[in-house]
């Protein structure tokens, strides 16, 4: 992993960006001042910040009794719950690392994060929909080497029960600040997600800086409808953003917008995060059901560029203002700010939240622009992946600028406005998708003979997977293909919507596969020798 040099350390801790509290002395700290308060609600559960405290002392008893220790990596795989909540700052308390993995995940990946990692344990729930997870730990536990505990959330099964790893509680030194605090996931180019390293001090300054952009204070009640893993849901400012300004978190079981509009009105909550999907889905529905949402106050949507048409619905529909957010887990985050003018909140992704975030814009020629390939260096914007030496060339530069892979323009307010992807990557409904692997594991399909996967733009995903295959003989059924990458252990949303059988690819001058035809040849009618399926 490639640090921040130490001038770039002293600055930080000059500025007071970066202090010397990690994310449990955080939560130590808010338990000794709000005690009683309302933490964490789900369902008919609740926490206070005390109770929350000392269960995250307890269970963190019973993780070092199994010897998980300071360094260790831990993929932390479950749903939204005030479990999620409690094991990971269990792990912060020991100075393991969760390895963020989504409920979507499957064998390829979590496999993945596990052999990068040496990752010693694995925690899961029983069963969620669609998946048991416990089948999955069989199949990790045999094939990678490193694994020494399954820790399942609910019914184990032969693995260790969660629940009954809460004992008595036991106070130990908070790991240092410049330890890494968790692994945030990158979609990338080359199938696994990279493995970003984000490190308690930089992390919380992450977390700070949203929160004071999107106005909270103890008085704030965040609802959580994405997967909480996710650094949006998680840090910008989510749930550590809630925890450390003394307000609550309310966790959604599901993202259905009636569901989650009874818990709007029901807890009064003031903010939540969505993609530009479930955005759109939300803004229907209440068009439909005219719901009780007078206590939301801001609406943030990030993960991918909304359309402008959708932006202009909020206010109208939701009663709320619209908050456009813009950023990675690498580090930099753009937000639209609530007092902007209209026309930056519906038409751009807002600006930089720390006054030390530095961006570069570049044209194709590697020249300064105002319209380009934007790159970016800051506080809390990593230096390198966890263990890609290879991959850490090819994303940063020499002085320390993490290349985004985003095509932006800049205006003359400072505001971003983003354009598209220029690495080949999809991003379907906020989560970015390897066009490279999902490609490699359609070849070991005995009837595909050559495929290529490309994005069509789509108003409410964003883009969707369309897979180009030349077929060998007769073409597959679609739903054939589908079952073969679930087979080898594909996550769902990773899944192509779309399936166009082709006699050739049209190829570049260098010879190449030529994916902006492809592209043009999904968008009209009569492109020659195609054969679609849904």
């Amino acid at each position: 992993m490639t640090g921040w040099p130490e001038e770039a350390v002293r600055r930080h801790r000059a500025a007071g960006h970066w202090g010397e509290e990690s994310f449990g002395a955080m939560l130590r700290r808010q338990a000794a001042e709000h005690g009683s308060r309302i933490a964490l609600i789900a369902g008919n559960t609740t926490r206070s910040y005390a109770e929350l405290d000392q269960r995250v002392d307890a269970l963190a008893a019973g993780l070092a009794a199994l010897g998980i220790a300071a360094g260790d990596a831990v993929v932390l795989q479950l749903p939204n719950g005030i479990t999620f909540i409690e094991t990971c700052f269990a792990l912060f308390r020991l100075g393991a690392r969760p390895i963020m993995a989504l409920p979507a995940h499957r064998l390829n990946e979590l496999r993945g994060f596990c052999d990068h990692a040496g990752a010693v344990a694995y925690i899961a729930a029983d069963i969620h929909p669609g998946c048991d997870y416990r089948d999955l730990a069989r199949l990790l536990r045999s094939q990678c080497t490193s694994l020494q505990h399954v820790i399942i959330a609910g019914d184990a099964a032969e693995f260790i029960a969660l629940d009954r790893l809460y004992q008595a509680p036991m106070r130990r030194p908070e790991p240092s600040a410049r330890e890494i605090a968790c692994f945030q996931l990158s979609g990338g180019t080359t199938g696994v997600p990279k493995l970003i390293p984000r490190h308690h001090d930089e992390y919380l300054y992450n977390v700070r800086c949203c929160l004071e952009v999107c106005g909270m204070d103890a008085e704030s009640t965040y609802l959580v409808v994405l997967p909480v893993a996710h650094n949006f849901p998680l840090c910008c400012p989510g749930v550590m953003g809630t925890l450390m300004a003394g307000g609550r978190v309310v966790l959604a079981p599901t993202p259905q917008p009636v569901e989650c509009f009874t818990l709007i009105a029901q807890h009064e909550v003031t903010i939540t995060a969505l993609v530009p999907p479930l955005a759109m889905l939300w803004l229907d529905a209440a068009a439909k059901e005219r719901p009780n949402l007078a206590s939301l106050r801001l609406l943030q949507v990030g993960g991918a560029r909304l359309a402008a048409e959708a932006a202009r619905r909020v206010r109208p529909l939701l009663g709320c203002q619209l908050q456009q957010v813009f950023g990675m887990a690498e580090g930099l985050i753009c937000m639209t700010r609530p007092d902007d003018p209209d026309a930056v909140i519906v038409n751009t992704q807002g600006r930089p939240v720390s006054p030390d975030d530095e961006i570069r814009i570049l044209d194709d020629a590697g020249r300064p622009a105002r319209s380009g390939l934007l790159l970016a260096r800051g506080p809390y914007t990593i230096r390198g992946y966890w263990r890609r030496p290879e991959e850490n060339a090819r994303s940063f530069t020499d002085d320390g600028f993490y290349r985004t892979g985003d095509r932006v323009s800049l205006d003359e307010t400072g505001n971003l406005t983003v354009e598209g992807r220029d690495k080949d990557q999809i991003n379907r409904g906020g989560e970015k998708i390897s066009a490279e692997e999902i490609e490699g594991f359609l070849l070991g399909h005995p009837a595909v003979l050559d495929v290529a996967i490309v994005g069509l733009p789509d108003p409410v995903l964003g883009e969707r997977l369309c897979a180009f295959v030349i077929p060998r003989g007769q073409a597959p059924k679609p739903a054939v293909l589908r079952e073969h990458l679930r087979a080898q252990g594909v996550a769902a949303f990773k899944l192509p919507d779309r399936f166009t059988f082709v006699d050739a690819f049209p190829q570049t001058g260098v010879g190449k596969i030529n994916r902006k035809d492809l592209r043009e040849a999904l968008r009209t009618t009569h492109a020659p020798a195609v054969r679609a399926a849904e």
